[in-house]
């Protein structure tokens, strides 16, 4: 079910402290860890606590948690100091979805070029 924890799922796993991550930042409803493949100097995961599977569950099924997780993706890059950053979803495993978990990654601390590839 939408917003409860899934056995399977590792985010749900760090959420629980199940699973350790290098957390930079966490609110009542979202926790941020760095990814543990960076693909930029700064490459942090925004994840909310509540167990959807991609952003469009999420924006669909808790808009106003989407919003802290957007949130919470500008806390991260001010803490980080990044004066350019980007946020990316990805929706489905073509778009490059492997945990199914929504999830922002925030990059930043090099050039990204456009299109990401």
């Amino acid at each position: 079910m939408a917003g409860e924890p899934q056995d399977d799922c590792l985010f749900c796993k760090i959420v629980a402290g199940q699973v350790p991550a290098t957390v930079v930042r966490e609110t009542d409803t979202t926790v941020a860890f760095r990814d543990i493949n960076p693909q930029a100097p700064t490459h942090v995961l925004v994840i909310p606590k509540a167990h959807y599977r991609d952003a469009a569950a999420l924006a669909a099924g808790a808009p106003e948690l989407a919003a802290d997780v957007l949130r919470e993706t500008k806390a991260v890059a001010d803490d980080e100091k990044l004066e350019s950053y980007r946020t990316v979803f990805n929706t489905g495993s073509g778009a490059g979805q492997t945990v199914w978990h929504a999830h922002a990654h925030v990059l930043g601390g090099r050039g990204l070029q456009w299109p990401p590839g």
